[in-house]
């Protein structure tokens, strides 16, 4: 989305259309949720977040500085509300990204007592390679890879400096790697 259709969605909002805040939803309602499941690492958390964001726009649209720059303000919103909820549910940072159950194979997939067992042995091993990273790294690595985001975006959300956040993520990679996980083939 443009920052001319952006701004065209926000004065709609305040207008009282709620036609202009269904096309942002439309537009970046994947990008807030992988920004979101990035700092919570919880399914149903990063769910009720992402809703509470739309709502939060409608409420605050007219706060919103036009033509800056909304795709990063949109990402700073959003992981501060993530912050926000962590904080209010004194929770830690989930350290799995591993694929949720929707994401398995096919419906009808015959499961047999191998697989299951297979299955789980994988996950335990990767939550504990997982659990060898830094918080930080955590956070950057599930921005990257379930959150498909740019090193330069991350930055921008983390506010942080870009070749930080490379460090960090070349970083959790080779420790990954040295527990046998990640092959970037």
């Amino acid at each position: 989305m443009t920052e001319e259709a952006f701004g065209l969605c926000i004065r709609k909002i305040l207008a009282g259309d709620k036609s202009g805040l269904k096309e942002i939803y439309d537009a970046y309602l994947g990008y807030i949720y992988r920004i979101v499941y990035g700092v919570v690492g919880h399914k149903e958390d990063a769910e009720d977040i992402t809703g509470e964001f739309f709502i939060k726009l409608w409420q605050t649209a007219d706060k919103i500085n036009l033509g800056s720059g909304h795709k990063g303000y949109l990402a700073t919103v959003a992981r501060n509300m993530a912050i926000d909820h962590m904080r209010k549910h004194k929770r830690e940072v989930l350290d799995s990204f591993s694929a949720t159950e929707e994401d398995e194979g096919p419906v009808n997939e015959p499961v047999s007592e191998a697989n299951t067992e297979a299955e789980v042995i994988e996950n335990v091993a990767l939550k504990e390679a997982l659990s060898r990273l830094k918080p930080a790294e955590q956070q950057i690595v599930n921005m990257k890879i379930l959150g498909e985001m740019t090193f330069a975006e991350i930055a921008q959300i983390l506010n942080i400096p870009m070749g930080t956040v490379t460090w960090r993520y070349r970083e959790a990679i080779n420790k990954l790697r040295r527990c046998g996980y990640y092959d970037e083939s």
